[in-house]
């Protein structure tokens, strides 16, 4: 049994944008964000997907209805999918929440793996819950390609989970926005990364 994941990133947001964590905020995509993932609907459009799931944010859920339309396809929200619950953090920038979370946020940078953020969560909890999500899509479909649109966090997460990466270091996974990832999930717990944080369907002026 062989499940090939088009495992993608939401669009760019206003948030995006300006560097805000948004974490379970629901956050629209940005005009450029909706051009980021019509582009990447144009690069898959010839693909053959046997389901689309996104996480229920709407710029995740908007970004694979982007992609779904050309295929006619329905997108099935999934909760687990969500990005990393920031809670006091939303809406914050990074210099932001130095200065108002200094000694939590820290001990996040170094340690996100088991660190609760304050009204949050750990990167523990979004790796277990992602990953069972991705797990549970796979062994639906086998031998079959789904796509699965995300979150950087919690995609990032689940794929350190299955490269069996120390989770600590998981920030050095880049994931751009509407980046494409495939994975290919050989049974339970086994995966093998095939493409990662791609790009080349975005034109200069829709990348980072």
């Amino acid at each position: 049994m062989v499940c090939r994941i088009f495992l993608i990133r939401h669009g760019e947001t206003l948030w995006n944008h300006a560097r805000k964590y948004q974490g379970h905020a629901d956050i629209a995509l940005s005009e450029r964000g909706l051009k980021q993932a019509e582009a990447l609907a144009r690069r898959l459009e010839h693909e053959d997907f046997a389901a689309f799931f996104a996480s229920d944010l709407r710029r995740a859920w908007d970004t694979a209805e982007i992609i779904a339309r050309p295929h006619g396809g329905k997108v099935d929200a999934l909760p687990a999918l969500r990005e990393i619950n920031f809670g006091e953090w939303e809406g914050l920038t990074r210099d932001e929440i130095k200065a108002r979370f200094p000694e939590i946020s820290e001990q996040w940078w170094k340690a996100p793996y088991s660190t609760r953020l304050p009204g949050g969560e750990m990167l523990a909890e979004v790796s277990t819950r992602a990953s069972a999500a991705i797990e549970d899509i796979a062994l639906g479909h086998p031998d079959a390609q789904v796509v699965v649109v995300a979150h950087g966090g919690s995609i990032r997460a689940s794929i350190g989970h299955y490269l069996k990466m120390d989770l600590n270091q998981y920030w050095r996974l880049r994931q751009d926005n509407a980046a494409l990832n495939i994975l290919e999930l050989y049974g339970t717990g086994r995966a093998q990364l095939i493409l990662f944080n791609d790009c080349c369907h975005l034109s200069e002026s829709l990348s980072i």
